[in-house]
């Protein structure tokens, strides 16, 4: 692969952009990754992924999808280079290999995804900054909506100061801290209750058709939890060699950086069982400041981790509306961030203070957009670039994976949709949960 990497390093990259490309050590990549996929996040799969699954359909699953997760990723990565191009957007390498239809299908899904991403990031946020109002004062009057709408404020403030995602430099770092402080607070929190209270209730909740159908949002999480539906875009900011550079980065990502996901995972499941709580912190006992630290840092790590998932389109209106002159901290520019960043994530709050209970609108993202755009797009574009180049076995194994993600891209896509039905009984717009 040296030599076809050495040559897509020197080749022309697909479109301009306002952004910084092949700037980033690829260790500075891997901590991209791995704050995505230890957001606060991590919080909520004991319940939304062990609790449906057990203890081995939610071991099982969590390795399997991250084998699979690391393969189709892999085979992105491999296609940055493509017809004499670097494609450093999702959407470019699509339209380069389908056409125009499929470049605006593709940043549609991507679209989506990753505004959802935001969103649910937001009502995270929130929900950390209401779990440390209600460590000190439970009398109900600063409610979930309010503290999203801050939540929504700081991420704002944070946008219009990290112009582009290469930028975050040292918050990379500090994201990995706070994850640290709040997975490691969890853990330890978690296995102290888990010895005090021994017997524990593993049994899967729900009637046989519900277990039929959390089981199945269960499957839509475990691809969500790795995957960022954005990897070309990361992808350019590598410095060459880019390929090579971008499979350490995941490799990385796939090894050490899910780690601390396992560990409180399936510490959290342990601990509680399936009564535990969809947002972990929740669930622990422990001294009101310790608890206070780790909800903290949960928030402030998911401001980072927005700027992550928010990129992409922050590289859109740049490009496309920005100036184009100045420095990025020129008073036009950073005024042009200000309206368009902050209008953008105003509309983000707005969604998230109204739908707080997002996840089960985040299974239907997951099967509609991340399905498709890691899986089914990922096996079928590598088909069309080297369908000359693989042997007959290789060809069916990639077409086996499209017709197995599409299909259950349309299954978890039917699951959301009930569970969207069953809970908008349940609850009502601006609800404080």
């Amino acid at each position: 692969m040296g030599d076809s990497d050495d040559k897509a390093d020197m080749l022309q990259v697909s479109e301009d952009t306002a952004h910084q490309i092949s700037v980033d050590p690829w260790y500075q990549v891997g901590f991209v990754l791995t704050t995505g996929v230890n957001s606060a996040y991590v919080l909520g799969y004991s319940a939304s992924i062990m609790v449906p699954l057990g203890w081995i359909g939610g071991t099982c699953g969590l390795i399997l999808a991250a084998a699979i997760s690391m393969y189709a990723n892999a085979l992105l990565a491999r296609l940055h280079e493509v017809g004499g191009k670097r494609h450093i957007r999702y959407r470019d390498l699509a339209g380069h290999i389908y056409g125009k239809k499929m470049y605006s299908l593709t940043w549609a899904l991507q679209y989506v995804n990753l505004f959802m991403i935001n969103t649910g990031f937001i009502i995270l946020a929130g929900q950390a900054l209401k779990a440390i109002y209600v460590l000190f004062r439970d009398d109900g009057l600063l409610k979930l909506p309010y503290c999203i709408a801050l939540s929504g404020f700081v991420c704002a403030l944070f946008a219009f100061g990290i112009p582009y995602l290469s930028a975050l430099r040292i918050w990379l770092g500090l994201s990995t801290l706070f994850s640290l402080i709040y997975i490691v607070i969890a853990f330890v929190l978690s296995l102290r209750d888990g010895i005090t209270t021994p017997a524990k209730d593993y049994t899967i909740p729900g009637s046989h058709s519900d277990k039929i159908f959390t089981t199945i949002g269960a499957v839509a999480n475990l691809v969500f939890a790795y995957n960022t539906g954005m990897l070309p875009e990361i992808q350019a900011t590598i410095r060459p060699p880019v390929v090579k550079n971008m499979e350490k980065a995941l490799w990385f990502q796939f090894t050490i950086g899910s780690l601390p996901l396992y560990a409180v995972t399936f510490m959290g499941y342990w601990a509680y069982g399936s009564s535990t709580s969809s947002y972990l912190l929740n669930s622990v006992k422990g001294p009101i400041w310790i608890k206070t630290v780790a909800n903290l840092s949960a928030f402030l790590q998911t401001v980072i981790a927005l700027h992550i998932f928010a990129s992409p389109m922050y590289e859109f209106l740049d490009t496309r509306y920005g100036s184009g002159h100045g420095g990025p901290f020129a008073i036009h520019n950073i005024m042009f961030r200000v309206g368009v960043r902050g209008g953008y994530l105003t509309v983000n709050t707005l969604v998230a203070a109204m739908l707080p209970f997002l996840g089960d609108f985040m299974s239907l993202t997951g099967a509609l957009s991340t399905f498709p755009l890691t899986f089914v797009l990922a096996n079928h574009m590598y088909l069309m670039v080297k369908r000359n180049k693989l042997p007959t076995f290789q060809k069916f194994w990639h077409w086996l994976n499209v017709v197995v993600f599409s299909l259950l891209s349309i299954i978890a896509a039917v699951a959301a949709l009930r569970l969207i039905m069953v809970d908008s009984s349940t609850y009502h717009l601006f609800a404080d949960l």
